[in-house]
């Protein structure tokens, strides 16, 4: 993750689908960060961003009873995420 400004980061990482691995760049938008009843750190993002469909492979489209695409290029990605800070043990 790449921070952008206190809310809002880059995520940077790579999406396989269909057997095809892409790298992207997906927005995500810091929710907040609490402490819960066990004392677990958890921060929580809105990740969205945007892929071409095709460019995994997923090619297939349906029309539509006038003619027009059923299925966009275009997908957009809209995902809610809540991470648990890791507590190291040491031994």
């Amino acid at each position: 993750m790449e921070k952008v400004n206190e809310e809002n980061y880059k995520l940077h990482g790579t999406l396989t689908m269909r057997g095809v691995s892409k790298k992207v760049v997906l927005d995500a938008e810091l929710g907040g960060i609490v402490k819960d009843p066990r004392g677990n750190i958890k921060a929580g993002f809105t990740i969205t961003g945007k892929i071409n469909r095709k460019d995994f492979g997923v090619s297939f489209g349906m029309l539509t009873e006038t003619g027009g695409m059923a299925l966009g290029e275009e997908v957009k990605l809209n995902i809610s995420a809540q991470f648990t800070k890791e507590v190291a043990v040491v031994v």
